[in-house]
């Protein structure tokens, strides 16, 4: 029996690398008969780059270093790769902008800035790419990439780069650079892959969402959300609104789902032309899991948290799509199981597995996610796997 194991990151405790190999373990530890392949996964947040490079040998990465979203230099890297005959440069924001760069004590969206997202895709720039794919996700940010913007010239650092707060005072010329930045990108292909479909503004926005996962106060986040509000004001301000080739009116980039992925740095992004993908579905087309699905007699995929979420976009709402595509009967091993199994079968899953299904067993699986896990797919493969 041939068996794919593509899960996603389990956030807080296991990589998807650190997931897969665990989930291998215990397969193989009930099922030792098994052909097993390894494919984790990712959405587009933090890991994104490591997923791609493992699936991808012929990539060649980049060394850059690059502001964090206090300022401060971290490693980074660019995953560059000849695709269909072009270059692409794949990107991982969160390892410039990422929350988890930062301690707890430091988490504050009024401050933290995407200068650093800036500063990879000048690097991507640099490499003559003609392909630019964001990976976004995972942010400590809620500046509407102004960050990013002043880090490739459309404004000054001083009005751009010092957090999301800072942009309720952003006068009416605070863009001059705007329009020559999006010169910069013509004739370059800009994707931003997220899992988020979120606006800008409003109830389902970046600040009301997402801020609070971020340290925000409901105080902050409102006033987060009027300092994002200026800021689109003075974008609109500044260039002219691009016009809806159906329709033939103006279209509203801070409306267009996923500007508000990353903490708005989908608008940013959405400014300099780029267009949004599934993140999940550009990481299964870079990886090819189509083509190794229909070899294969089963998928496991995986994640922390298996709920509502994971229904809309997600890794395993992904892998699921692919496996019926193809055919192929899939099922997910989660640290928790959250939606019911009609929600489950709606995705075309034939089955979901809990690691942890009361307190004590979420304590254990946290004390030791790699054994836990292991021990679930063990049991998994007892069932699904016929005895050699």
């Amino acid at each position: 029996m041939h068996v794919v194991i593509a899960p996603d990151c389990f956030t807080g405790t296991l990589t998807a690398q650190q997931a897969a190999e665990a989930m291998a373990q215990g397969w193989a530890a009930s099922a030792p008969h098994d052909l097993l392949t390894l494919r984790p996964l990712s959405d587009g947040g933090p890991g994104f780059l490591d997923v791609l490079a493992a699936a991808l040998p012929d990539a060649q990465t980049l060394a850059v270093t690059v502001a964090d979203s206090l300022g401060r230099d971290v490693p980074a890297a660019l995953l560059v790769v000849e695709d269909g005959g072009r270059r692409t440069a794949y990107l991982e924001s969160a390892q410039a902008a990422g929350l988890h760069l930062l301690a707890a004590d430091e988490r504050n969206p009024a401050l933290t800035s995407t200068w650093g997202v800036g500063q990879l895709l000048e690097a991507a720039l640099a490499e003559g790419v003609g392909r630019i794919v964001v990976g976004l996700g995972g942010s400590a940010t809620n500046d509407a990439g102004a960050g990013l913007l002043a880090a490739i010239g459309a404004g000054a650092p001083q009005d751009l780069a010092r957090g999301g707060l800072a942009l309720a005072d952003l006068s009416d010329a605070g863009l001059p650079g705007l329009a020559a930045a999006r010169e910069r990108f013509r004739g370059v292909e800009l994707v931003l892959a997220t899992d988020v479909e979120s606006p800008l503004l409003g109830l389902q926005g970046a600040s009301a969402v997402f801020s609070p996962q971020k340290g925000a106060s409901p105080e902050l986040a409102q006033a987060l959300e009027n300092a994002l509000g200026r800021f689109d004001e003075v974008v609109r301000r500044t260039m002219p609104e691009p016009t809806d080739l159906l329709t033939g009116s103006a279209r509203r980039l801070d409306k267009v789902p996923g500007a508000g992925a990353a903490g708005g740095l989908g608008y940013a992004l959405l400014l300099l032309g780029g267009t949004r993908v599934s993140g999940v579905g550009e990481v299964l087309r870079a990886v090819g899991l189509r083509d190794l699905l229909r070899a294969a007699d089963l998928v496991v995929t995986g994640e922390g948290s298996f709920d509502w979420q994971s229904l809309q976009g997600k890794v395993v709402a992904g892998v699921a799509e692919a496996a019926l595509e193809t055919a192929t009967p899939s099922v997910v091993v989660a640290g928790q199981v959250l939606v019911g199994r009609r929600e489950a079968m709606t995705l075309g899953l034939s089955g979901s597995y809990a690691v942890a299904e009361t307190p004590a067993q979420v304590e254990a699986a946290m004390a030791d996610p790699v054994g836990t896990l292991a021990a679930r797919t063990a049991r998994v493969a007892a069932t699904w796997s016929p005895r050699a």
